[in-house]
């Protein structure tokens, strides 16, 4: 092999995260220390909100009973991963829902009738040829034994709410649609997105279930983001 491909050869064998030479542990080119950088939520973690907002200090009203992620987004690898797997990371795409696949969920989940997901506009969706909280919601439809519906939609170019303050998702139109055939009525649904931020979307989402007839709404991400 010549000089020339030698740099290529050695980046090859660096993680993609840290540069550090990949070792045994390693995945979709990320290592394994990366990989353990996967956080779970803190223990004392609210189990509505599943933030730590501290004792003594109220939770925010939400339309849904329980509230839960598998990971904190902070953690040090969800805010590499999510955006990478919307650029096209196929392969994160993939170890990522693995992971998943493999630990436990909250012992209220086993207790919902269906599973919806927070829809993706349209157009975002065709570019990228998939939607991480749909597949992450059909996952755990599987796991749990019960129907997936995705029957939530959203307009075609609906904005973007990656990056915007929490005052200007609120004030974002809500475009939050129920599909034809719901089949709804007084089922305790568990709706799934992949990042939980302010929470906006997942209100908007939940209102609309519970307007279509849900008796309950509780909330599952792959990640919780949201203050410090």
């Amino acid at each position: 092999m010549t000089p020339a491909f030698r740099p290529a050869k050695l980046l090859a064998l660096a993680c993609r995260g840290c540069l550090r030479r990949l070792d045994g542990d390693a995945q979709a080119g990320l290592c394994g220390r990366c990989w353990s950088l996967l956080t779970p939520l803190p223990e004392t973690r609210c189990p509505i909100c599943a933030l730590d907002h501290g004792w003594g200090l109220a939770c925010p009203r939400v339309p849904w009973t329980w509230g839960d992620a598998l990971w904190d987004y902070h953690g040090g690898l969800g805010a590499l991963l999510v955006p990478g797997i919307k650029r096209g990371e196929l392969g994160w795409k993939a170890a990522l829902l693995a992971r998943a696949a493999r630990l436990p969920l909250p012992d209220w989940a086993g207790a919902c009738d269906r599973v919806c997901s927070a829809p993706t506009a349209g157009f975002r969706r065709w570019l990228r040829g998939f939607d991480l909280a749909e597949e992450a919601s059909a996952l755990f439809a599987r796991r749990l034994g019960i129907p997936f519906t995705p029957v939530l939609r959203k307009p075609l170019f609906a904005r973007a709410q990656a990056g915007l303050p929490e005052s200007q998702r609120r004030r974002q139109p809500a475009r939050v649609t129920l599909g034809s055939g719901a089949g709804l009525e007084d089922a305790n649904v568990l709706l799934v997105d992949d990042v939980w931020t302010t929470g906006t979307t997942l209100c908007r989402c939940a209102r609309v279930l519970l307007a279509a007839g849900a008796q309950e709404v509780r909330v599952l991400a792959l990640f919780r983001a949201g203050r410090r």
